[in-house]
């Protein structure tokens, strides 16, 4: 479930990001696709903790993706810090949305080869 609290803490890192980067108030589309993405993946994180939709984390690969997109495909006049975040905020979250919310615990098949091996 580390993964799911990382995405957490990325989501609120992604709400924060136009006050900390100082977006210009002109920059609608920024500040809105920025909160849009952030409740997303926080909502997605924590539903994943409920067993009936453990797996809907997997949602976040498809928002991880619109910001990667996002950040290569934004107007020319868009501030470069801005456009770094979204970059490397979809990459991060790329990587910690194929996590699995258990992955701390041993493979199935390993912990039967181990009992099998004890027997």
């Amino acid at each position: 479930m580390w993964a799911r609290v990382v995405e957490f803490m990325l989501a609120c890192w992604l709400a924060l990001s136009p006050f900390i980067f100082r977006y210009r108030s002109e920059d609608t589309f920024l500040w809105v696709n920025d909160f849009i993405c952030a409740s997303l993946v926080a909502l997605f994180a924590l539903l994943s903790f409920w067993h009936p939709l453990r797996k809907i984390h997997l949602m976040t690969l498809g928002v991880a993706l619109w910001l990667w997109g996002q950040g290569y495909t934004s107007f020319p006049e868009i501030a470069p810090p801005a456009q770094a975040n979204s970059v490397a905020i979809g990459l991060i979250l790329l990587m910690l949305a194929i996590v699995p919310s258990h992955s701390h615990h041993s493979p199935l098949s390993w912990k039967e080869f181990i009992n099998k091996k004890e027997e």
